[in-house]
């Protein structure tokens, strides 16, 4: 699992961050699954090459979001709503993207502009 995670140094992205949206692809993704444990914080580090603290932000900020969960003693999991959080943040992130195309019709812009513009 640790392989997995690929950070960019150089990147204006926080790693906490790259860390959390590296975790949520591989849930959307499939690649882990409700209940595959994860590496813990100091194992993730150490392959990272990162400070502890920095990777426990990460969790710290993903349990929050409830994709992940810490089990005393056993460790750290994929939580069992992982799965339906990130649809939600899926949802969401769909309709603020609607709230600003519906902005910028409003100010005379095609949706074939946007969509050209986009890609």
């Amino acid at each position: 699992m640790t392989n997995l995670i690929t950070l960019d140094y150089q990147s204006r992205v926080p790693i906490y961050e790259q860390i959390i949206k590296e975790f949520e692809r591989y849930i959307a993704l499939g690649v882990l699954k409700e209940d595959d444990q994860i590496p813990s914080i100091r194992e993730l580090a150490a392959s990272l090459g990162i400070n502890p603290n920095t990777v426990r932000k990460a969790y710290e900020k993903l349990e929050n979001l409830k994709i992940i969960k810490t089990i005393s003693t056993k460790g750290t999991f994929v939580a069992n709503a992982s799965k339906i959080v990130l649809n939600a943040q899926v949802k969401e992130s769909i309709s603020k993207i609607k709230i600003i195309i519906s902005d910028l019709e409003k100010l005379g812009v095609s949706k074939e502009d946007i969509i050209k513009k986009i890609q």
